[in-house]
Formats: C-alpha cells, sequence, structure tokens
C-alpha cells in the first residue's frame, strides 16, 4: 500500500508484456534494459522469461538455466495443478535492482500440456496475481511465436510494447500481431492496450531505414503510438547478453543506453498521463488497429512497393 495526503491507496501494478512473433526484432534487449532502466527511477520491477529459449535468463547472468531448481514452468505446472504458489518463490535477484522469474526448455514442453488445461490460457495469469501486489512493473519477455505462451502472455497483460525491426519484413508481421492482440482483447482479456511499437535496429546514415521508419509512423502513427525514440544498431549492445549486464552497466554513455533512458522516460509520462484520463479515454485495439489498415494499409504498401524495388537495386533480388 502507498501513503498520500493520509489516505492509503493500492499500488497500481502495470504488466507489459513485450511481443513480437518474430525473433530478433530486440525484444529480450527492450525487456531487460526498459526494466532496469524503470528501477533507475525508483519503480519495483518484475521481469518474466516467457520463452522456452531462457533467452533473457541467460541474458541476465544465469548461463545454465536447464539448472535452476524453479522456473516460470514450475510455477505455471502449479497453477495448472491447483498448487498454492508460496510468495517469491522461484525469483531471482539480480544486482541492477529487478527480479526474474527464468525460464529454460522445460516451458517448451509445459506449452504443449497446456492444450489440456481448462484455464489454459490464463495460467500465466495465475501465476503473477500475488507478484502483482509488490510490484510496480511486470514486464514479460515473450516467445517469438503466437502460441499459447503468447496468449498467455496478452491475457496477463495490462500493455503490450512491440519492437519492430525497421525492415520491410518484420513490419510486414505487424498485421498478423496485431490482429492476434484485437482478438485477444476480443475474447479473453477486454482491458488489453497497445503501449506502443518500439523500432529497433535502426541505423539513421541509411536512407532506406529513414523511409522504412518514415512509412511506419505515417501508416501506424495516427492510430498507435509510434515510441519516439529509435533503438540503433549497436556491437555493444549485442554483446551484452554475454555479459549479464543491462546496457547501462556494460556502455552508459553509447548511443543505446541513451536511447532507453528515452523510452524509459517516455513509458513513465505517458503512465502518468494516462492515470489523469478516465478508464475508458485509451483507444481500444479495435480502433486502434482497425482491420482495413492492418490488412491493406494502402500507403505502407504502396511506399514499401518504392523501398522494395530501392532494395532490390541496392542489394539484387531474392534468392528463389
Amino acid at each position: 500500500m502507498a501513503h498520500q495526503g493520509g489516505d492509503f491507496i493500492a499500488k497500481k501494478c502495470t504488466t507489459i508484456a513485450i511481443v513480437n512473433q518474430k525473433g530478433g526484432t530486440g525484444k529480450t534487449t527492450t525487456c531487460e534494459n526498459l526494466g532496469i532502466g524503470l528501477a533507475a527511477e525508483g519503480k519495483k520491477v518484475l521481469l518474466v522469461d516467457a520463452d522456452p529459449q531462457g533467452s533473457l535468463t541467460i541474458s541476465m547472468g544465469w548461463q545454465q538455466p536447464d539448472e535452476l531448481p524453479t522456473t516460470l514452468s514450475t510455477l505455471m505446472a502449479k497453477a495448472m495443478n491447483d498448487q498454492s504458489i508460496p510468495p517469491g518463490e522461484g525469483i531471482l535477484h539480480h544486482d541492477e535492482g529487478v527480479d526474474l522469474i527464468p525460464a529454460n526448455i522445460e516451458l517448451a514442453s509445459l506449452e504443449v500440456s497446456l492444450v489440456n488445461c481448462m484455464s489454459r490460457k490464463k495460467v500465466l495469469m495465475q501465476v503473477l496475481e500475488t507478484a502483482k501486489r509488490k510490484y510496480d512493473y511486470i514486464l514479460i519477455d515473450c516467445t517469438p511465436s503466437l502460441g499459447m505462451l503468447t496468449v498467455n502472455a496478452l491475457a496477463a497483460a495490462d500493455t503490450t510494447l512491440i519492437p519492430v525491426q525497421a525492415q520491410y519484413l518484420p513490419v510486414k508481421g505487424l498485421e498478423q500481431l496485431l490482429q492476434t492482440v484485437q482478438k485477444v482483447r476480443r475474447q479473453i482479456n477486454p482491458h488489453l492496450k497497445i503501449e506502443g511499437i518500439l523500432l529497433t535496429m535502426t541505423d539513421s546514415r541509411t536512407t532506406y531505414d529513414k523511409q522504412i521508419s518514415n512509412l511506419i509512423r505515417q501508416a501506424y502513427g495516427g492510430k498507435i503510438k509510434v515510441f519516439e525514440p529509435t533503438i540503433p544498431r549497436s556491437v555493444r549492445a549485442a554483446e551484452i547478453s554475454t555479459t549479464g549486464e543491462s546496457i547501462f552497466q556494460y556502455d552508459p554513455k553509447g548511443k543505446v543506453a541513451d536511447a532507453y533512458k528515452s523510452l524509459t522516460k517516455e513509458v513513465l509520462a505517458d503512465a502518468q498521463s494516462g492515470q489523469r484520463r478516465p478508464p475508458d479515454s485509451r483507444q481500444a485495439v479495435e480502433h486502434l488497429a482497425p482491420p482495413a489498415l492492418l490488412c491493406h494499409p494502402q500507403r505502407l504498401r504502396r511506399g514499401f512497393a518504392v523501398l522494395w524495388q530501392y532494395h532490390s537495386a541496392v542489394c539484387g533480388p531474392l534468392p528463389a
């Protein structure tokens, strides 16, 4: 409980699912660095590795996730079997001020068993129910698919943040992802919002990247928030997965650290402004991403046709 002006108010936890069905878009890097950035601003943060590859777990310094005694699959199995989960069970503590529920390959077999569970779409929600009383933010690093684990993450989330690499094919995948978000909101989680689209691995020196970024903002920016900061491509950022550190520790003066600091401040500013609005003032997902925009965004298609010609001229045609 928090105290303000003589009255007690319940702590509000915001759960953000960081999701994209395509791999290599910067989900794990964003989850780690946004989480640690929020912790540096005084927030209590829990990171959840919901990917059987255990990429977030490894990146944060636990190099052998298969040897951990308790992981997310352990907790979800307990929830499926109606067993109680003691507060704090399985949570690891990182030196930079965040907590972590780790994952390993066992999560893949658990996803298969979810098919036979009556509450299969809300198991992760049950696992996180107690944790929401302790933390200001819970960030879920989703698996690169639109399977049952991702549906569980979207069912448990308040908002979803979508990292998108500033390239043609990753952007095309946005349509399917937004349709999935819309379906989850309609059938499972009516309160699900879209936090925003985050452009990652950008290179402002190239015309191609600039045009892709501009086209995304033109096609989606009027309906869905596209974060102002973009995450630049960086060799230093790619190296942090082997060090167990965030970009703030590994390369504190670099451009990627600056970008994640800006993202952190924008997420916090959006949360503050959102608290001052009526609960229904944020547009619903179906209004943020109407089917006509999802399936056939005309400006995006025309722009990509030009860019594809440009790409083919510079890089050559794709192999048959």
